[in-house]
Parts: structure tokens; sequence; C-alpha cells
């Protein structure tokens, strides 16, 4: 049982319930300049991840395959569809509720602290970087909720699946997740979070979710990663 996953689903949707109170409360002007700020520190994160990269010829690669992948399989269109059905059972009216998802998704779940989390779960059984992640999640899911709405709550639905996996994954082939190819998984994050930070300030947008199997391609490249 992933304990550590757990409670940062837990975390995550106590933040967006206290978002989603805020939401209505906060002017219009705010709701901007707020939706901004969220855009410019979302640049930073990703330039801070992609500095990790360790070998920027297959970064590359990994972001040209996963983008040719996910365009081919036009995965944008498939997660809006997906979300057009949550939303109708959920009866929601929100505009930004796929972009709140992915965007949450994104920020909670890309990241080293995120994997270096879930293999300490899994090999270790210790829970205390995924703890610390929880509190850093609950408190920027408040943000992100008050800004994108009901999507940021139900992209703990992706989080737990990838943790978890992640965990799961750990007990079995814990030699898999070596420093180095944690991060370049880091890096190539970091590559798509600049492209969400792009999308957020309205500089220029961009397919995110077609992007998102440049992830599963580190995996492919690993065997030439300098070890």
């Amino acid at each position: 049982m992933p304990l550590g996953t757990i409670i940062n689903v837990l975390a995550v949707i106590l933040g967006s319930f206290l978002g989603l109170c805020l939401k209505s409360h906060i002017p219009p002007k705010i709701h901007q300049r707020v939706f901004q700020g969220i855009g410019l520190a979302t640049l930073l994160i990703g330039l801070q991840m992609a500095l990790k990269v360790e070998n920027l010829i297959l970064l590359i690669f990994s972001i040209l395959f996963g983008a040719i992948v996910g365009e081919a399989l036009d995965l944008e269109k498939r997660l809006d569809s997906l979300a057009e059905i949550l939303k109708k059972k959920l009866k929601s009216q929100s505009s930004s509720f796929t972009q709140g998802l992915i965007t949450a998704f994104l920020i909670f779940c890309i990241g080293s602290l995120t994997i270096l989390g879930a293999l300490d779960e899994g090999i270790r059984g210790d829970h205390t970087l995924l703890l610390a992640k929880s509190t850093l999640d609950g408190f920027t899911s408040i943000a992100l909720a008050a800004t994108y709405g009901l999507g940021v709550m139900f992209s703990v639905i992706p989080m737990l699946i990838y943790q978890g996996t992640i965990t799961l994954l750990a007990r079995q082939f814990q030699n898999l997740f070596t420093p180095i190819l944690i991060n370049q998984l880091t890096a190539v994050g970091g590559i798509l979070i600049l492209g969400l930070g792009l999308n957020l300030l309205e500089i220029k947008q961009i397919k995110i979710t077609n992007m998102l199997p440049a992830l599963l391609f580190v995996f492919v490249f690993k065997p030439l990663l300098t070890p």
C-alpha cells in the first residue's frame, strides 16, 4: 500500500477544496495576477528541472519522438473527450477543467522529489520525502484550484497511478531507477513544464499533452545514458 502517495492525494484534495472555496471571493484583477504569477513560477520550476539534464541529445530525441507518438495518438483530443465526460458527470461548467488537471499533474508529479519519494517508499518503506511533498502540494493546490477550478482536484487520479506505479516498480526493479535516469526524467519533465508556463502566460499555445510520451522515451534511451 503506497501510504505516502495516498497522503499526498488527500493533501491535494484538501488544498483543492480550500482553493475552490476561495475562488468566488477573489476579484477578477487579482485572479488574473495570480494566474500570471503561477505562469512565471511554472517557468522557473521547469528551468530548474531542465538543467538537471544528463544527456542533451537524448533529451531532444525523447521530446521529438514523444511529440510524434503523442500527436499520432492525438492524446490531447482523447484527454479532452475524457474530461468532457467527467465534467458532464460532475455537472461542471468550468472552461479550464482540462488545463487545470494537466497543469496540476505536471507540477505535482514530474520532478525528482516525486520520483525519489516514491522510490524511497518502495525500496525502504520511508515516507519522509512524500510527506514533505504532500505539504508543498497541498499549499500549491490551493492557488491552482482558486485559478483553474475543479480540474486540479481530479489531478489526483493520474497522480495516484503515476506515483503508485513507481513505488510498486521500485519494490520489484530497484536497479532500474538510477540517479542518472532520475535526472534525465526530471529534465524532460522540466521541458514540458517550461512549455506549460508559456501556455499559462499565453505567449505560445503548445499541446503539452501530446508530448507526454517523451517521459516514456527516457526509459527507451536508458541504455545510451552515460553511466
